[in-house]
């Protein structure tokens, strides 16, 4: 079964262009995953500190093996500093 990912994340401003950068090597990396069939990352207008990825895994396992990725946790390790909150994050499925 694909899973479709929504996950909103706020930079905090002082942390912006760090976090930017971070995102951006998350896509350019997880576009050669296997599992994944799309992995888009939108940027706020009215707030530019917001960022929202939409993403399609083909199976559970895949995004489970994402998750795992050194690129991933590299995220991981800016959350509690340099984000305002903990992403949002949003599994769904299409009915």
């Amino acid at each position: 079964m694909k899973i479709y990912l929504t996950a909103v994340i706020k930079a905090k401003e002082e942390h912006h262009e760090e976090v930017l950068e971070t995102l951006q090597n998350m896509v350019r990396e997880t576009l050669q995953e296997e599992a994944n069939e799309q992995y888009t990352l939108h940027q706020g207008i009215e707030d530019r500190n917001q960022f929202v990825f939409y993403e399609i895994w083909k199976s559970a396992e895949g995004l489970a093996k994402h998750n795992e990725q050194p690129y991933i946790r590299a995220f991981g390790e800016l959350i509690d500093e340099k984000l305002q909150e903990q992403p949002q994050i949003y599994l769904t499925q299409i009915i």
